[in-house]
């Protein structure tokens, strides 16, 4: 079975969005997949053709302001509603219990959907998503270098990040005119702070009671928490050769590690 490609209408908040979408269900409960600022749907579209993950349904969709999804209030995209658009988008499908997978934005959505709806969750991978204030290299550039021209600050902000000495950093550069909508930039940095700064998300993360692995290039392998969640029984993922994006420098290593984590998730088994 392949892949289907659907637009779905949805009302959130009183914003109208219409949502391109790619799944292929089947009678498990799916995986769902919620890219990152930047990235798009088909981030992870490779994962039913692995052997290990073709008995798992999946489902995934542009968020609101990125990839071929529209929506007619870019102004009002912020972390609330990207975890009410999560919420409307299983109710249109009717999809109760959910495994998840969420890079960066995505992780940091996900994780207020595991936090709010414990009991639909049945596993979480994260993937660099949003934990503590030092993940916001990306977000928090609309602080410091501030524009009141949306378009003059996402240019800027390619520029910045095609130079980055990083994993996939002109990559990823090269791809987001085409993925971002321009005013929608500022909302979403700015609520990515905000919950970065101000929220215990860690703490959110360790205390969900659903199996949970956190996946991470070699080149963040520094980060303050990651002792932490390991100590507090998090798996913990690191992908060689690759950075923020792990989907695109080592893919084969990240692939393999999720499956590895999803076969202990049905066996009940810990590898920890």
């Amino acid at each position: 079975m392949s892949l289907a490609y659907t637009t779905v209408p949805l009302q959130v908040k009183g914003v109208n969005l219409e949502l391109s979408t790619i799944h292929r269900l089947n009678s498990t409960a799916p995986v769902l997949f919620l890219h990152g600022f930047g990235s798009c749907k088909e981030d992870l579209a490779d994962f039913f053709l692995h052997p290990t993950l073709e008995k798992y349904g999946f489902i995934a969709y542009d968020a609101p302001g990125c990839g071929n999804s529209t929506t007619d209030d870019l102004s009002a995209i912020d972390m609330p509603f990207l975890l009410a658009t999560v919420e409307e988008f299983l109710a249109h499908f009717g999809i109760s219990q959910i495994h998840i997978i969420g890079h960066s934005m995505g992780g940091l959505t996900a994780l207020l959907f595991a936090h709010r709806h414990p009991g639909r969750v049945l596993s979480f991978v994260d993937i660099k998503g949003n934990l503590a204030p030092e993940d916001c290299f990306l977000s928090r550039q609309t602080y410091e270098h501030p524009s009141e021209n949306p378009d003059e600050f996402f240019e800027a902000f390619i520029d910045r990040t095609r130079n980055t000495k990083s994993y996939s950093s002109p990559l990823f550069a090269s791809v987001l005119r085409t993925r971002v909508r321009a005013a929608a930039v500022k909302p979403i940095f700015e609520s990515m702070v905000r919950y970065s700064d101000e929220d215990d998300l860690v703490t959110k993360f360790i205390k969900l009671e659903c199996p949970r692995m956190f996946v991470f290039g070699e080149e963040n392998q520094e980060l303050s928490y990651l002792e932490r969640l390991g100590k507090e029984g998090v798996q913990l993922a690191l992908i060689p050769e690759s950075g923020h994006f792990p989907m695109y420098a080592n893919p084969v290593e990240m692939y393999r590690r999720i499956a590895g984590f999803l076969d202990t998730v049905e066996t009940g088994q810990s590898d920890r």
